[in-house]
C-alpha cells in the first residue's frame, strides 16, 4: 500500500491546521505544531494524525464545509485505503516513518462544521476499533514517530510493515 502527500499542515494550536511547504517530524510532533488540549492530544503516541483526502473531497461532496487540514490532520495524504489502516503498521512518509497507534476519536472542536460530523465519520464499531465499520479511518488515525524526518507535499507514504 503506498499513497503519496498532498498536504502537511500545523497550526498554533486547534483547528483547523494549514498547510505549510515542508515540516520535520520530530518524536512529539510536527515542529512548528501546537495542540489547543495538550493534556488530550499530542504524546508520543498521538504525535501525528493521518488523514486521507478521499475522506475529506467525499465529505465536502456531502455538504460539509471542509478543506485539507479543517480535520486538525498533519498529513492529507491521497491513495491510501483507509479502510486498511490497523494499528502497528509502519510507514515512511517523506524522510520519516512513523507507526499507527489508534484511530481517532473525535471531539468537540469538529462541530465547528456542523453538528454531527462527528458520527459522520465515527461510530462505537470504530471505537471498539473494529475494523468492519463502513467509518473505519475517515475520524483519522494517530501515529508515533519511529524516525524523525522531513515531510513535505509530494512526499510519497509507503506501508513498510504491519506489525510493530
Amino acid at each position: 500500500m503506498h499513497g503519496v502527500i498532498v498536504q502537511v499542515n500545523t497550526s498554533p494550536g486547534g483547528l483547523p491546521k494549514s498547510a505549510v511547504e515542508e515540516a520535520f517530524v520530530g518524536p512529539l510532533r510536527l515542529e512548528g505544531d501546537a495542540f489547543a488540549h495538550p493534556r488530550i492530544h499530542g504524546g508520543p503516541l498521538q504525535a501525528v494524525l493521518v488523514v486521507s483526502a478521499e475522506v475529506v473531497d467525499e465529505l465536502t461532496a456531502a455538504g460539509w464545509p471542509l478543506f485539507y487540514g479543517a480535520l486538525g490532520e498533519n498529513f492529507t495524504t491521497r491513495g491510501l485505503d483507509r479502510r486498511r489502516f490497523r494499528q502497528g503498521q509502519q510507514y515512511r512518509v517523506g524522510d520519516a516513518v512513523i507507526e499507527l497507534t489508534k484511530p481517532r476519536g473525535p471531539c468537540a472542536a469538529l462541530n465547528r462544521y456542523g453538528a454531527g460530523i462527528q458520527d459522520a465519520i465515527y461510530d462505537s464499531t470504530v471505537k471498539a476499533r473494529d475494523p468492519r465499520s463502513p467509518k473505519w479511518g475517515m475520524s483519522g488515525f494517530y501515529g508515533r514517530v519511529i524516525q524523525p524526518g522531513t515531510v513535505r507535499p509530494g512526499a510519497p507514504v509507503v506501508l513498510l510493515s504491519e506489525l510493530a
